[in-house]
């Protein structure tokens, strides 16, 4: 008897590779030797029943390597084993040096107040007589930003042209002066400057980055953060390819090589250039350490062991600005944050690849090695492994690799709308964070405590830390995607009522018996902005977690990547708008704003993964199901089918047939209509 197999390869991968959601009735009272026939979906034929059981049957032997949560995590002793706590830690140290990297543009390119050498007092320029982040007013083309405008974070920004009719949520920028007197203003050869962030010197002193040069400081900004993006996506791939550890270790070694050279850059554009590369190389350390720290954890332990590692990179955003106070000059400080990463050339002997990558890839020889190796560490014996890994991973032994580039992800029904939804709420989060932080830092004149520069800094820093505590016990009892909704909705109200709520504030403090005044409305809008500034380093934060998560292993890097990629799209947003003079920045708001409302909606589609396996390959990730956000009450039917419940509803149908071929006029559905 011919058998049928005219069915779509994801769609049979589905029927054989989904494991326990694989409707196991198929194979049950089957005995006959009729030509019955199996249809999936709109009439695609599958296989003769008979030979689909055989498939099932054999694939079932399979299921127990697939399950590494369930199968061989467990028989290597899970977190508890001495061995995984080590290459946790290992995973936590480099957290630090990666905050240094992160957020030294900040030091490394904050623009001071100046002032022309040997010109008398009244010459001196607007931006040398105001402190704070309104310096520089003299250079009207490309006024100078934040310490917080390419944090990787977040990316507060200066002062504000308006939000609306009134003038918006923020005091104006005074108008400039005409072109005359600012060419009047910079005809100078020499200049005075006066740093704030504890460097005699740093990259704009150096060259003199100041009136007609002063945009290629927002041109060094973007190659960091440009850098970081073309990093993700590529070493995403590449570690989806060729494994976590080689991309990890390649990263460090060229990290060393860009990020040492950029201290010794001779010119803006050889400074702008490494800086480039140096994000290049830092994108694949974060990205494979995210990627090797998730895939190290069980279920109940990933969340934990992920928000350690933001602690560590936070404490190295709070120990920067005492590291340049030691430094003195841009140079030292730029070699003393690249130097640690020395200290990881020693992972290549200690660090091992991904066990779960291994498996998941069916690169079974090497896995052995590796069990074997994690056994012998963490002194386990053979007779441990009641489940039969190491006999089934024997029979598995000449089975060849399997690996898989995220291109794959377009043809899935789900995963592709996953990742894309975590991918907008990526870009909102940290796109809208910095309209949020420039609306708070444009009333610095008016607020003592944000006219220095470090209380900016560490209130920046601080609503940050504020934000992951905040996380660890909203995510705790609500979940990621209720957690992410949280966020998000407050997001989505901070946002409007900053646009909007304060927009009338200004128009009743306007009439004199209205009882407000502008204070009012700055404290309002300081508020908002903190509120928001709060909940949307939430929202960043959770979804590149939750893209991690519902990821299969064999393409998580790239997932990751593109989740990443998409924050860094976001922050990319704030230097944009800097070298623009502002222009643009009520608009840049409004369409964020919109984006938190839509992704309030999109949030939903999203499946729950706490405290579940992690998918291994992309019909796990396929059959990852989406369930109520409350749980329905007792008697109350659900609208959501759970993976228990899919076995009564299996959308497979049997057509019987008489011989062993289908008769004239017969389809797998049903009779033709003539």
């Amino acid at each position: 008897m011919e058998k049928a197999w005219n069915v779509k390869s994801q769609e049979l991968d589905c029927i054989l590779t989904a494991g326990p959601n694989v409707p196991h009735h198929i194979c049950e009272g089957i005995k006959t030797d009729k030509g019955v026939l199996v249809t999936f979906g709109k009439g695609n034929r599958v296989k003769h029943r008979e030979a689909l059981c055989e498939e099932e049957t054999a694939l079932k032997e399979n299921l127990l390597l697939l399950d590494y949560d369930g199968s061989v995590l467990p028989f290597l002793g899970g977190l508890g084993g001495g061995y995984q706590r080590t290459l946790v830690l290992l995973t936590w140290i480099p957290a630090l040096f990666i905050g240094f990297s992160q957020f030294s543009d900040s030091f490394l390119l904050d623009q001071p107040n100046f002032s022309c050498r040997g010109a008398g007092k009244g010459s001196e320029l607007a931006g040398a007589t105001v402190t704070g982040h309104w310096g520089d007013l003299g250079n009207w083309t490309s006024p100078p930003t934040t310490p917080f405008s390419t944090a990787a974070w977040g990316a507060p920004g200066n002062g504000s042209d308006s939000s609306g009719a009134d003038g918006g949520d923020t005091p104006p920028l005074p108008s400039p002066p005409d072109e005359g007197d600012n060419a009047s203003n910079c005809d100078c050869h020499e200049w005075d400057y006066g740093i704030r962030t504890g460097l005699v010197q740093n990259v704009v002193t150096k060259w003199d980055l100041v009136c007609d040069n002063a945009w290629k400081v927002h041109i060094a900004k973007f190659s960091l953060l440009v850098g970081l993006i073309f990093g993700y996506l590529i070493t995403g791939c590449i570690a989806d390819w060729v494994g976590r550890r080689p991309v990890l270790l390649f990263s460090v070694i060229f990290i060393l090589i860009f990020g040492l050279t950029v201290a010794l850059s001779v010119n803006v554009t050889m400074f702008s250039t490494l800086r480039f590369f140096e994000g290049f190389c830092l994108a694949g350390i974060i990205l494979t350490l995210y990627a090797i720290r998730i895939e190290l954890c069980p279920p109940g332990k990933r969340f934990m062991i992920t928000m350690v590692a933001s602690f560590v990179a936070m404490a190295g955003q709070f120990l920067m600005p005492g590291l340049a106070a030691l430094c003195r000059d841009w140079q030292v400080l730029q070699a003393l944050i690249i130097c640690p990463f020395l200290l990881m050339l020693l992972y290549w002997s200690v660090f091992p690849e991904s066990l779960r990558w291994l498996m998941a890839t069916q690169q079974f020889e090497a896995a052995k090695k590796l069990i074997l190796h994690f056994t012998q560490k963490n002194c386990i014996s053979p007779e441990s492994d009641i489940k039969g890994v190491m006999p089934e991973l024997e029979k598995e032994l000449s089975r060849r690799p399997k690996k898989v580039c995220i291109v794959k992800v377009v043809g899935t029904r789900n995963l592709w709308k996953n990742i894309v939804v975590l991918c907008v709420n990526s870009l909102t989060g940290f796109g809208i964070h910095h309209c949020f932080a420039r609306s708070m830092m444009g009333h610095e004149v008016k607020v003592a405590l944000l006219e220095n520069f470090y209380a900016d800094y560490y209130t920046m820093a601080s609503i940050a830390l504020a934000s992951c505590l905040a996380m660890c016990v909203v995510v705790r009892f609500l979940g990621r995607r209720g957690g992410l909704l949280l966020f998000m909705i407050l997001t989505a109200l901070a946002s409007l009522l900053q646009l909007g709520l304060l927009n009338l504030i200004g128009k009743y403090s306007q009439h004199p018996d209205s009882g407000m005044s502008d204070s009012v409305k700055d404290k309002f809008s300081i508020s908002f902005s903190i509120v928001g500034m709060f909940a949307s380093h939430a929202v960043g934060s959770l979804s590149v977690f939750f893209c991690a998560e519902i990821t299969p292993t064999v393409i998580r890097c790239g997932g990751l990547g593109l989740v990443l990629a998409s924050a860094g799209f976001g922050m990319l947003t704030a230097p944009i708008i800097e070298l623009h003079n502002q222009k643009g920045y009520f608009l840049h708001h409004i369409i964020f704003a919109c984006c938190t409302l839509i992704c309030i909606i999109c949030i939903l589609l999203l499946p729950e993964s706490r405290d579940q396996n992690l998918p291994e390959n992309i019909s796990n990730g396929e059959h990852y199901t989406r369930q109520p956000l409350l749980p329905h009450k007792k008697g109350e039917q659900p609208l959501l089918l759970t993976n228990a419940e899919l076995k009564d509803y299996s959308g497979l149908h049997d057509v019987a047939t008489t011989s062993d071929g289908l008769p004239e006029g017969a389809t797998a559905n049903g009779m033709k209509s003539m």
